[in-house]
């Protein structure tokens, strides 16, 4: 007997478009990371992912590695990457030769973001640009200007969207007056940041679509096992995680008790976005897959076709030779 489906566990979707899957990854930062961040993307390229984020540090402090690592996605892997792209403490200038060395890699999907501003709140640089809506024209400048390499084609823009009150805005109107600003810029899709609370999702879907926004919104999910992480990102985004999960983790007699806990809660989380209409899920992988596979893995998720990953099977090529 085979597997249920995503569609089995969700009826109303049965008639709706494909469901995108999809990971972040971020630039490894020594050696041995490298190491085991190859091994995760092996892992990850076997479920036949619709693309993979890699992430883009503030002002471009990663850009080096950023591109290193997206390039060998694109030339030893099947795997599509998003190349994050943040816009803060650079000029229009400097962002055009990024966004075209991207181009000249094969990339052809952008997330646009912001970025954080300096920490020593001093004043951004004369001409830098301030805002991801900023960033997306110039993409689209450029795209124009790239028309015969693209081969008539489009590059996919994705943007940040906030299930809470992004820390430094008014209110969660004045957030999704900002997405629908990204749209009309030509974003095509839009990312959540991390949520904890199902409601999170629904009431953003419910605001952003009153308010005309009609690009797809992806929940962004991280799997919920680390006591620490949840903390600090829940720090970061402004809301508390679940007090009742914390105290579970908390009490956890092993690591995998521990994981079992977090991934349930994960899956739970992810099912209530998919019913509330959600187009996919994105799982923030802190560059581990064991505890991303295993949601994926409850999520019911049909597996691709292939046995295997063209990395892991480079890699037993290279063990049969050597």
């Amino acid at each position: 007997m085979s597997p249920p489906s995503l569609i089995d566990a969700h009826p109303n979707l049965a008639t709706s478009a494909p469901l995108a899957l999809s990971y972040e990854l971020f630039p490894p930062r020594s050696p041995a990371a490298a190491e085991s961040l190859w091994t995760t993307i092996g892992e990850l390229e076997a479920t036949d992912p619709d693309y993979v984020s890699v992430t883009y540090g503030a002002s471009g402090s990663n850009h080096d590695t950023a591109i290193e690592l997206i390039n060998r996605l694109l030339l030893e892997t099947t795997l599509r990457p998003l190349a994050h792209l943040t816009c803060v403490g650079n000029t229009p200038e400097e962002l055009a030769d990024i966004i075209g060395d991207l181009l000249d890699h094969g990339v052809r999907g952008i997330l646009a973001l912001r970025g954080d501003l300096p920490k020593d709140s001093g004043k951004p640089v004369d001409g830098s640009l301030r805002y991801a809506q900023d960033l997306i024209e110039l993409i689209r400048r450029v795209e124009q200007r790239r028309s015969a390499l693209l081969c008539a084609g489009k590059i996919a823009v994705g943007v940040a969207a906030y299930p809470t009150r992004h820390p430094e805005s008014p209110s969660v109107a004045h957030d999704v007056e900002v997405l629908l600003a990204k749209q009309r810029s030509g974003a095509d899709f839009a990312i959540t940041q991390v949520f904890f609370h199902p409601e999170q999702y629904t009431d953003l879907l419910s605001r952003a679509r009153r308010a005309g926004v009609t690009i797809p919104i992806i929940p962004g999910v991280m799997p919920l096992t680390s006591v620490r992480r949840l903390k600090r990102l829940g720090e970061l985004a402004g809301v508390e995680p679940a007090a009742a999960l914390i105290d579970k983790l908390a009490a956890a007699d092993t690591e995998a008790e521990q994981r079992r806990i977090g991934v349930s809660a994960t899956v739970d989380l992810a099912n209530a976005a998919l019913d509330a209409g959600a187009p996919g899920i994105h799982l923030y992988t802190f560059n581990e897959h064991t505890c991303a596979l295993d949601v994926l893995d409850k999520l019911a998720l049909p597996r691709p076709a292939r046995p295997t990953s063209r990395l892991n099977a480079i890699a037993r090529r290279q063990e049969l030779v050597s």
